[in-house]
Formats: C-alpha cells, structure tokens, sequence
C-alpha cells in the first residue's frame, strides 16, 4: 500500500513508533523537507575544529553533528568533551563519539558546566535550548572562540500555532538574535558574527507531524496524539487533499570572541 493511501490510524502508529533519541532527522526522507542555512553549520564546524586544541561542544544530542564535523576535520583538537542532559542521548553519543576519543559528560541543560575557568579555546553548539552565557564566556580561554548555530525567534511557529493558538510576543521573540547578542555582551563576549535566515519547512504526511513534535519537545509541550487527535485528524485531511502543511524555521550563526 503506499503511503499516500494509508490510513490516518496507519500514518499515526509509525509517527509515534519511531525512536526519537539523538538528532539523525534521516527517517524524514521523503516525508518532510527543510531548508538548510546557506553557511554550512556541520562543514564550518569542522574547520573551527580544525584550529583548535581544546574543544566543548554543548548539548550534543545524539552526537551526529560532532562525529560528522570531527570527519572532516583537517586535524583534531588534543582534547575534546560533548555535553549532554537526555539519558538516551548520552548513551547514544558515548557510543558514537567514544570512538573518536571524544568524553561525553552528562549535564543538564540549565546546569553549572563541570569544567575549569579558560579549559576550552573553542566551545560549539548546534540548537542549544537555551545558551548560557556567563557559563561560555567562563570556560572559554583568553581570545577563544564560540561558534554555534541557534534556533531563532517563531521557528516552525505556523505548527506550533495550529496547535496551541496565537503566541503572545514574549514567546515569539524568545529566540530574537538581538537579545542573543546582548546576553553575550552583558557575559563578556565580543560578537564577531552574526547571521540569520528564515528557512521553508514541509510536512508531507501527518506521521512526519507526530514523530516531529515528539522529537522536538519543546514546540507543542506535552504533546500526544491523544491530547489533540481532532487536530491531527483536521491537520492529515488538508495534507491529503491541499498538499504539505508549510511552515518556516528560523536560524542564527553566531561567531563570538572572549577578548584577551
């Protein structure tokens, strides 16, 4: 049977039985597309790798991102740590990155990091929740360097808000690149770079909605099928008969400096 032929029932089953540890967003092929940012995060990651000597990459998630980047590394860093704060994700990306002699420390993601004053000359991070400025600024050596990739304000927002309903604008511009920008200042950074793009996103059966938002918690907070089938259901018939839902993502690079 093909896909465009199954059930709702069908579709949603495979939505919900899918793992949602790590960040491989593979099984999506054919189901959801996303524009990607026009620098690159993954092979920029690698070149700044490529310079350091002590690097910390934040919230890792499964560790994909990382391995891939240290792939393609010209040289790696003596010395390298990935945090992370979901169980799961911490035995995947031990088993990933291990390998690649790369320590995964288990830290949740509002928590002191566990390391020395100036211990890394390059901290990375692809979507951190939230970043935690005096933290980065903390461990960054004199002159090092943090370079990561955000999720900007209202990402994926035209989901969300078939959801939820209208957010008010304090939740919309939570991710404002601005804001970001005056955090790091405020922690000492000097921000070199700063970029930003709105990116087309396209959900192509409803069971790309369900794995979605239950891999990527924070859209729609305690979602289940359950919880909100009549929308689901609402949500796969305009998807059948008008095409792919359409929503946009939003990013930011940021390229900071601790001065010294």
């Amino acid at each position: 049977m093909s896909r465009n032929t199954r059930t709702f029932e069908d579709l949603v089953a495979e939505g919900v039985a899918v793992p949602t540890e790590g960040w491989d967003f593979s099984w999506f092929e054919g189901r959801a597309t996303e524009q990607r940012p026009s620098w690159g995060y993954a092979v920029s990651k690698a070149a700044r790798l490529s310079e350091a000597t002590a690097a910390l990459d934040l919230q890792t998630g499964g560790g994909e991102v990382l391995d891939f980047a240290l792939g393609r590394a010209e040289r790696a860093p003596r010395l390298t740590v990935a945090t992370e704060g979901w169980p799961p994700n911490v035995a995947k990306a031990t088993a990933l990155l291990g390998p690649r002699g790369v320590a995964v420390v288990a830290v949740e993601e509002d928590a002191p990091l566990p390391f020395a004053d100036g211990a890394f000359d390059l901290v990375v991070s692809r979507h951190p929740v939230r970043p935690q400025w005096e933290e980065i600024a903390r461990v960054l050596a004199p002159g090092g360097t943090y370079f990561a990739q955000h999720v900007g304000p209202a990402s994926v927002f035209e989901l969300v808000e078939y959801f939820l309903g209208s957010q008010p604008d304090e939740v919309r511009d939570a991710r404002d690149p601005g804001r970001e920008r005056a955090g790091a200042e405020a922690a000492g950074l000097e921000v070199v770079g700063l970029r930003a793009e709105r990116l087309r996103l396209e959900f192509h059966d409803i069971a790309a909605v369900v794995h979605f938002l239950r891999k990527v918690i924070w859209m729609v907070p305690g979602f289940t099928v359950e919880a909100y089938e009549p929308r689901l259901r609402a949500l796969h018939r305009h998807i059948e008969t008008e095409g792919p839902f359409v929503a946009h993502s939003t990013r930011h690079l940021v390229d900071a400096r601790r001065p010294g």
